[in-house]
């Protein structure tokens, strides 16, 4: 059986090592790739590199934007004193397709996990602390996933704000056990925003 040539091998190493492209899609990409005109290929390769160069986080909410602040943050229509708590700036998209907020976000970063060396001072807490101090937030929804580490994480918030006299919620049902947004359709989300509890 003749193996690829060791470009394409490269390529399909790099491509597979892209989330939800297993090793059979990423050898298919590869293959298409290095058979395209090379026109084509090089406005790919340019409009990767733009996206890269280009988006940022946004240094107040930790959304992907191109410009500083964020769209979100400058939108002064949206509910200032609400804000969800989110892990990934990824996950502010899959919230805004819901159409079911109108508060703003702040990213995390990350989950609360010992094991993996993850303290709450790698996060963006202390970030989300100066906002609620200095923005008058007044209620935070806790979007997290509802695995071990998302529960952790909600708790310790939980704890941390409401002595601070803030209502912390947590999206209540629709996202099954140990998932995160990334698998929830908007309706669903939508229902969980809705269904929010105040966290205890």
């Amino acid at each position: 059986m003749a193996s690829l040539p060791e470009p394409v091998t490269e390529l399909t190493a790099a491509l597979s090592r892209l989330p939800g492209v297993g090793p059979r899609s990423a050898e298919r990409i590869a293959l298409h790739l290095v058979q395209e005109e090379s026109g084509k290929v090089a406005l790919l390769a340019s409009a990767i590199t733009d996206a890269r160069e280009k988006i940022q986080l946004c240094e107040t909410c930790g959304a992907l934007t191109e410009r500083q602040p964020c769209a979100i943050c400058r939108n002064e229509q949206r509910n200032g004193n609400l804000v969800c708590v989110v892990e990934q700036p990824t996950d502010i998209i899959n919230v805004e397709k819901s159409n079911a907020f109108d508060g703003r976000y702040h990213v995390l970063g990350g989950r609360i996990s010992p094991i993996n060396g993850v303290e709450p001072e790698d996060l963006r807490i202390g970030e989300l602390s100066k906002r609620v101090e200095e923005q008058g937030i007044t209620e935070i929804i806790l979007a997290l996933g509802t695995d071990v580490e998302g529960d952790a994480t909600s708790h310790y918030l939980a704890g941390l704000f409401g002595e601070k006299g803030v209502r912390v919620s947590r999206i209540a049902h629709g996202l099954p056990a140990g998932s995160g947004l990334e698998f929830a359709d908007e309706m669903t989300l939508k229902h969980a925003l809705d269904g929010r509890r105040e966290m205890e």
